[in-house]
């Protein structure tokens, strides 16, 4: 009987464990595998963004920190492993990379090969989003105001391409790379010289420039988020960006060395404030991305409000715009990790 009785707990215990994702025991947390690091332009961005979702992941979960070097080769506390080995060790990835492999489709193919469940958005919808041109195709489509554009292909001769654009491209025009985020190799060109530098730094970080014409108004950011607060697709209330007087733009020094001023909610009209939502919440819809994403704006005052680009993973470090829209909204980082990885693991 004893034994009998024994026998039976220990297959009760092992269902159990099987089951931890649905009852959660004390005794058998949810592994969660924290990405950083990464190939990227933003390596060090992502670098933040994993230890701010590392210390902020509620008890329930157990973190499991996965470095990813700049040679792309994954780590488990210091010790090299294949992807498909750093699977057997967690039971969901909360996708802390940012940029160019983990925001670009090709580490979400890894993890929908492996059914391994993900936060973020699935593989095509990120492969749109961080393609620059793709995704204001996408936009155009669907009545989405976005800058008029052009794309040029790296070249040798960056003298013949400057010179092509300067005879039929309005200036002052906006210069960046195809795919990235953080504002990384973005440039605003006024005369030849400028356009030429601008084409080159593009072209450090990737083969293809977005050549995007300049619309002079006030910088906002919205952020969306998937099942919130009983809405399909809630919209954060927007932030008005301004930037440091000795810079351009909001570019990267100005996101993570401080000196712009990041207003949520910003001084926007409720008309302006609402359609920013709206636009925000739409590009998110027609780009077919999922759980959350951040939309960047200019608010002209004579031509209205253009979508510059979408960002399918926001950053979330203590500089990032998105936590201070969470904080507006009386949401904790904790909280919106848990909203995140709970759609993850309900594959939704």
């Amino acid at each position: 009987m004893g034994i009998a009785d024994g026998s039976r707990d220990r297959v009760v215990i092992f269902l159990l464990r099987r089951l931890r994702l649905c009852y959660n025991f004390p005794m058998n947390k949810i592994r969660i595998g924290v990405l950083r690091g990464g190939p990227s332009s933003e390596y060090e961005v992502s670098l933040k963004t994993g230890v701010s979702v590392l210390n902020n992941l509620p008890d329930k979960y157990s973190p499991v920190d996965i470095f990813i070097d700049k040679s792309g080769v994954w780590h488990i506390q210091g010790v090299p492993h294949q992807p498909h080995e750093t699977f057997k060790k967690v039971d969901a990835i909360f996708n802390a990379l940012h940029g160019e492999y983990g925001e670009d489709g090709k580490v979400q193919k890894i993890l929908d090969t492996f059914s391994v469940p993900y936060t973020g958005s699935k593989t095509i919808a990120s492969a749109i989003g961080m393609n620059k041109a793709l995704a204001k195709n996408v936009f155009k489509s669907h009545g989405i105001k976005t800058p008029y554009f052009t794309v040029e292909s790296k070249s040798e001769n960056i003298d013949e391409i400057a010179s092509k654009l300067f005879k039929t491209f309005p200036m002052p025009a906006v210069v960046k790379p195809i795919a990235g985020g953080s504002s990384v190799g973005v440039s605003i060109a006024y005369d030849f010289r400028g356009l030429k530098d601008a084409l080159a730094k593009a072209f450090e970080y990737s083969d293809k420039a977005l050549v995007e014409e300049y619309i002079n108004g006030r910088e906002a950011t919205c952020g969306v988020v998937d099942k919130f607060r009983g809405k399909d697709i809630y919209s954060l209330l927007p932030i008005e960006i301004i930037k440091p007087e000795k810079s351009e733009f909001f570019d990267y020094e100005a996101k993570y060395c401080g000196g712009s001023q990041e207003i949520c909610p910003g001084n926007f009209s409720q008309s302006e404030k609402e359609a920013i939502q709206g636009l925000a919440v739409m590009a998110h819809k027609v780009l077919g991305l999922r759980h959350y994403s951040r939309s960047d704006f200019i608010v002209s005052p004579r031509r209205g409000i253009y979508i510059l680009e979408v960002n399918t993973l926001p950053g979330l470090t203590s500089e990032s715009l998105l936590p201070k829209s969470l904080q507006a909204i009386g949401c904790s980082l904790p909280d919106f990790l848990d909203h995140l990885i709970t759609l993850a693991l309900a594959g939704k």
